[in-house]
């Protein structure tokens, strides 16, 4: 099986414990506005396909620095979306003795059906998840992304029920993400789940411009600027990251 690649990363000190190999799977239904990476949005047949043998054999090459904590951190896009794939990495991976850490918004996910089979089956090689919520609020989520967090907040449940390690990630954007009232609902929400190691708060940037504009796309948060070292520090309060 070959997996349709964006990109891959040597050195990853920020996603998940340790230092982290990144794959950065291709293909993404939400449509974050601020998202820095819309080139991952389309799965298209003229990106790299890699076979997973050869992707970890890529990987390993970068063991030595590791440490004890470090593996592999698999991104997008949404990575849920090539889930045979994903899972059929992690196997191996867990084949290998390599720690697996799985970044996603969670947004394909259902606890019914043939999907919610493969789920389980990749859970049991998948040893954290950084599950990202992008808002508490339904409505300004669905603004937010183009889609309703109903299947995000399930799947945090679920990962809760099933005692999954988590760290929760919240892309702080002012006038967006960033109002107290949200932020105490989203902690409000975090205190009914029983496994979460850590909260991440992650301050909005304005990196992935250039890619918007390469592509002719409009960006939408245009004169949004990254919030302030006390607008960090009050959400880091609150959400208790």
């Amino acid at each position: 099986m070959k997996g349709f690649i964006h990109s891959t990363e040597s050195f990853g000190s920020v996603d998940g414990p340790g230092i982290r190999f990144l794959v950065f799977l291709q293909g993404c239904h939400m449509r974050c506005a601020y998202c820095h990476n819309p080139d991952t949005w389309k799965v298209t047949s003229d990106v790299i396909q890699m076979e997973v043998g050869e992707l970890l054999d890529r990987a390993e090459r970068y063991r030595s620095y590791w440490g004890k904590k470090g593996g592999i951190t698999v991104s997008g896009g949404e990575a849920l979306l090539q889930i045979d794939f994903l899972t059929e990495l992690f196997e191996e991976a867990h084949r290998r003795g390599i720690n697996t850490c799985l970044d996603t918004s969670a947004q394909p996910f259902r606890t019914e059906g043939v999907f919610f089979e493969k789920f389980c089956r990749l859970m049991q090689f998948t040893d954290l998840i950084l599950l990202d919520i992008k808002h508490i609020d339904c409505s300004k989520h669905r603004k937010l992304t183009g889609h309703g967090n109903e299947a995000i907040l399930e799947c945090a449940r679920y990962l809760s029920q099933i005692q999954k390690p988590v760290w929760i990630r919240h892309v702080l954007v002012p006038g967006i993400t960033d109002d107290e009232e949200s932020l105490h609902a989203l902690r409000s929400f975090l205190d009914t789940l029983k496994n979460i190691e850590r909260v991440e708060v992650l301050p909005y940037h304005t990196l992935g411009i250039q890619k918007w504009q390469k592509l002719g796309m409009e960006y939408k948060l245009e004169g949004v600027m990254p919030p302030s070292k006390e607008s960090i520090a009050r959400a880091r309060e609150i959400l208790g990251a």
